[in-house]
């Protein structure tokens, strides 16, 4: 119900003055625009009224919010309810993120009980308003399935059964803009994409600098995505609880890799507080295994 609301709104933006930017900003310091606090509201709205959530934390809210009429709610939802909305006045594709913890019995909910690695998720996917709303769902050790909204039926169509990323392909998407605070790995690394060895053809650039439209074309079509933490950023940009590991679960169970910048598994990763930050490579397995073993290289 939320995805398919936000997506009402985003489609209808322009319409009835829903652009620009709210005059806030949120937990993590981006300035909010207007569909941001709806989006917001509608995910907290949803979650609510399912009756099985009892916790859920928002890049939008500094604190986790506990359901306290919902106390035999056993799961813990963590979100970024529109992710890249910075680029939704130019009409670039934005979308939601979104993992599932199951709590064990007993537990209150608190804020403390989410802060666990990604291997603990139970569930996660994104959605990406496009040109159409595409949904993108998988459970732990499943599949990953691709659904796309039928507006005439108001349902998501399973359109993308089994996903699965290419194991290579020769594209990666990260912003060069950065490069001058990367650490020199990361730098060997974009020099290989450019300058193959023996004469191969050099990788082709793509960044749209939102990350649900980024991670959705990788996972169509293979290559990477990287957004490495650097000088400026030490500990990286992306949030680990609500951006990085319910990417690197979908990744993964399409069979491909995802790190962070100190190349753990990034579903391995414990955030020490709900917005905790992370740089992250995800794509093709082979892919992000060579930004590995270039880093390994460099560490001798």
């Amino acid at each position: 119900f939320s995805f398919k609301s936000i997506a009402y709104y985003i489609r209808r933006a322009t319409l009835i003055n829903l652009t620009g930017l709210a005059g806030s900003s949120n937990t993590t310091g981006d300035d909010q625009k207007k569909l941001d606090i709806i989006g917001n509201d509608l995910f907290i709205s949803a979650m609510k009224s399912s009756g099985r959530v009892r916790v859920l934390v928002s890049e939008e809210e500094e604190e986790a919010i506990v359901f306290e009429d919902q106390p035999k709610a056993r799961y813990a939802v963590v979100c970024d309810p529109i992710d890249g909305s910075s680029n939704l006045d130019a009409g670039v594709s934005v979308g939601t993120i979104f993992g599932i913890f199951k709590l064990p019995e007993g537990v209150k909910g608190a804020k403390e009980d989410l802060l666990k690695p990604g291997t603990e998720l139970v569930a996660s996917g994104f959605t990406m308003y496009g040109a159409s709303a595409q949904l993108v769902i998988t459970m732990k050790g499943g599949t990953v399935n691709g659904f796309t909204m039928d507006n005439a039926l108001g349902e998501f169509i399973l359109t993308h059964p089994d996903m699965k990323i290419p194991r290579k392909r020769g594209i990666y998407s990260v912003n060069e803009g950065n490069t001058m605070w990367w650490e020199e790995p990361v730098k060997a690394w974009i020099h290989s994409m450019k300058n193959p060895e023996e004469g191969g053809k050099p990788y082709s650039a793509r960044y749209i600098g939102s990350m649900v439209a980024d991670a959705y074309r990788t996972l169509l079509y293979g290559g990477i995505f990287a957004y490495p933490a650097d000088k400026k950023s030490p500990k990286g940009k992306l949030r680990i609880l609500y951006e990085c590991a319910p990417m690197a679960m979908i990744f993964e169970n399409a069979g491909g890799q995802a790190v962070n910048s100190k190349m753990d598994r990034m579903l391995e990763v414990v955030p020490e507080h709900i917005h905790d930050r992370s740089g992250i490579f995800m794509g093709s397995y082979d892919e992000v295994q060579k930004v590995i073993d270039i880093h390994k290289k460099h560490a001798k």
